[in-house]
């Protein structure tokens, strides 16, 4: 029952299965699971009862060490993500966890530390979205350019501060979105690459820095890169706004020439 709601809950939000690299035969797999969630239907008033009734029964085989398992995987992955919680809790299936989250999110508010529970997870689930944010910065950014590593450029403002130079900000930042800015000890990952980068053999100031300052000031840079890319936006949304209002203006006035040129020539006519 509770697999049924979840895949009708699935359905409802729009959720599009995604395909498993791992799997010989994902292609099939990801169309089949994909196909249960299409043609997946709410509970009946029978089913509805009937879960209900089972989820008085309780979870007798978890225990604190599994709920808290649980609720760091929430934090970690985000309550949507539940194959990864799944994976996450030791010692429980899939389908096990797949019943206890369903239970969980409908019951919480009995919990009497269920503040401190969800600001835990929603803190989590900030930091997820933030990821994404950035991750969303760092692409739209490189895409401007055909050669990021040579043409790249930051618009500093009154923030360049007077350690780094250009060259050194578009190598952090290249590298960070080539190896991916969420990896897990990428600034570490990073320090190596700027040790190891023919161009700064001889820069002893950003080869000695280390993995925490290099991290600050990746900070920094994309912090200069999203302020960028939104006055970048609200300049193009302008632009276009000021062009959807100048079209009515100069199809009216074509409007117009025409009507006039055509009274002149219906004036000629009636005086021939």
């Amino acid at each position: 029952l509770l697999e049924k709601e979840i895949l009708y809950y699935r359905k409802t939000i729009g959720y599009k299965v995604p395909r498993n690299p791992d799997l010989p035969n994902a292609a099939q797999v990801q169309k089949e699971e994909q196909r249960k969630i299409d043609e997946s239907a709410p509970l009946s008033a029978e089913e509805a009862e009937e879960k209900e009734r089972l989820l008085t029964q309780g979870f007798t085989n978890w225990n604190k060490r599994d709920f808290n398992q649980f609720i760091k995987a929430n934090e970690k992955y985000g309550r949507d993500d539940i194959d990864d919680i799944a994976r996450e809790v030791e010692g429980k299936s899939p389908e096990e966890v797949i019943e206890y989250s369903a239970v969980f999110w409908e019951r919480c508010n009995e919990l009497q530390d269920i503040e401190r529970i969800m600001a835990q997870i929603e803190r989590g689930e900030a930091r997820i979205q933030r990821r994404i944010s950035i991750k969303k910065a760092l692409d739209v950014k490189i895409a401007r350019y055909k050669a990021p590593f040579h043409q790249l450029r930051i618009q500093y403002g009154t923030n360049k501060g007077k350690n780094y130079t250009e060259e050194e900000d578009r190598f952090l930042i290249c590298m960070l979105h080539k190896m991916g800015f969420d990896k897990e000890n990428v600034y570490e990952e990073l320090r190596q690459c700027v040790r190891n980068a023919p161009q700064f053999r001889f820069d002893w100031f950003i080869k000695s820095r280390t993995a925490m300052e290099l991290q600050r000031r990746c900070n920094t840079l994309i912090s200069l890169i999203e302020k960028e890319n939104m006055e970048i936006e609200e300049k193009e949304k302008a632009e276009k706004k000021k062009r959807g209002t100048k079209t009515p203006v100069s199809q009216k006035r074509k409007a117009e020439a025409a009507i006039e040129n055509s009274g002149k020539k219906d004036a000629k006519k009636a005086k021939t």
